[in-house]
């Protein structure tokens, strides 16, 4: 199928696109346009206008402020990816970039709109996720700013209004003492994660997240624990997750991979200490 017809703008900066978003009822921002395109080609969405903000400088910049590295909205996967210092800066990204998709698709696909677009298996939103992150949010009348566990409401929904732009993300600089652990299951390489799993361990405990079961990436934070204890947490996790059978896998299969790739998310994040 083809898209129907819309309009098109090229914004030369990020006042203008927020001033079509609030003018355009139907408007709709394109950035890299790897969700959005196919998203228009089945029809699923019709906007009548297309903001493309690929060329906004202001949006193109990756910056560390505040003890976070900060995206703009422009800034595609592949910059981040290759970013030098990304490994030293945000293990957990340096790990579970490589997992999106094919490098093809990183090249274009941006940060920020993968996590407006919020696919529940989407790697990038259950990072922001596991790290505590957070989303900036611009309008033609206002910012704001959100947590990760506020922005995600459900399967492809999000905090964000209509006329608001995910104008930058937010991921908090690593700490020391902290380690991270990363691991993903999907038919092929590249495809949708069927379950993804990221952990993040200190000192004072686990925070475990998990994509591709439920209909938004889950978090939930536990003291340090070992064997059987965790092992316990590790299946009330996927027990809570409410994972049904669907074509790719049954429910069953699916809260064992939570248990199977949680503690070897776990193990590596321990170790990574």
């Amino acid at each position: 199928m083809k898209p129907a017809a819309f309009d098109y703008i090229r914004a030369d900066n990020t006042e203008q696109a927020c001033e079509l978003l609030a003018r355009v009822e139907d408007a709709r921002i394109l950035a890299g346009g790897q969700s959005l395109m196919a998203v228009l080609n089945m029809r699923l969405a019709q906007p009548g206008l297309l903001v493309d903000i690929s060329r906004v400088a202001s949006l193109s910049q990756i910056s560390v402020t505040q003890g976070h590295l900060q995206v703009g909205a422009a800034v595609t996967q592949a910059a981040l990816e290759w970013r030098p210092d990304l490994a030293q800066e945000l293990p957990l990204l340096k790990q579970a970039l490589p997992w999106i998709s094919h490098f093809q698709i990183r090249n274009r696909g941006t940060v920020c709109g993968s996590i407006a677009h919020a696919d529940p298996s989407a790697e990038l939103p259950l990072c922001l996720l596991a790290l505590k992150g957070r989303v900036l949010l611009r309008s033609a009348k206002a910012r704001r700013e959100l947590a990760a566990e506020d922005f995600f409401t459900g399967m492809l929904t999000t905090a964000r209004a209509a006329d608001e732009l995910v104008e930058a993300v937010r991921f908090p600089l690593v700490r020391p003492g902290q380690g991270f652990g990363f691991r993903e299951f999907s038919r092929r390489h590249g495809d949708f994660a069927i379950c993804a799993v990221a952990a993040v361990a200190d000192a004072a405990g686990l925070r475990v997240a998990v994509g591709g079961v439920a209909d938004r990436p889950i978090a939930r934070e536990w003291p340090l624990l070992e064997g059987s204890a965790l092992d316990d947490a590790l299946n009330e996790l996927a027990w809570g997750l409410d994972a049904r059978d669907d074509a790719h896998m049954s429910a069953a299969a699916r809260r064992h991979l939570v248990r199977r790739l949680g503690r070897q998310a776990i193990e590596e994040a321990r170790n990574s200490r």
